[in-house]
């Protein structure tokens, strides 16, 4: 065929023709169809996945959190343990130089201990006084005036 032929149809190629065109355009409205529909699923499973990447990153995260958190209260509860009993050794080292320093202070310079109990009309008197080896202990019972 030359360039400048003309095709001649006849009624019943037209018709084929025609029916074809219309199969052809069916077909990619039905593929168009399913294309745009296989579209909308993957948009929508790819927002699934996104949802459930988010809800696993912040599972993990939350476990993190925990971990950290669980590891700073043993290190806090480590910590007062150790400055606890470097407390009660610096507590037991204290009562014992005080025990010490009494025992010299009594035995050096000497003390005056006592006490007192009042009762209706009479004070009871305990003193107890030491002087280096020397010990004297008083006690005695005072009558109070009643006045009437």
């Amino acid at each position: 065929m030359g360039p400048k032929e003309k095709i001649i149809m006849t009624e019943r190629s037209a018709a084929v023709f025609i029916q074809a065109w219309w199969r052809g355009t069916l077909v990619r409205r039905t593929l168009l169809h399913a294309a745009l529909g296989a579209w909308i699923i993957q948009c929508w499973w790819r927002q699934v996945l996104t949802k459930l990447l988010a809800k696993r990153r912040r599972m993990v995260l939350e476990f993190y959190v925990q971990q950290e958190w669980a590891a700073v209260r043993l290190q806090s509860w480590v910590r007062m343990w150790h400055v606890r009993r470097r407390y009660c050794r610096l507590l037991n080292a204290v009562r014992i130089i005080q025990v010490y320093w009494r025992w010299h202070s009594c035995h050096s310079r000497g003390f005056i201990e006592g006490h007192y109990e009042l009762k209706e009309n009479q004070l009871n008197v305990q003193l107890e006084i030491s002087l280096g080896s020397q010990a004297c202990k008083v006690q005695q019972c005072i009558p109070l005036p009643l006045k009437e």
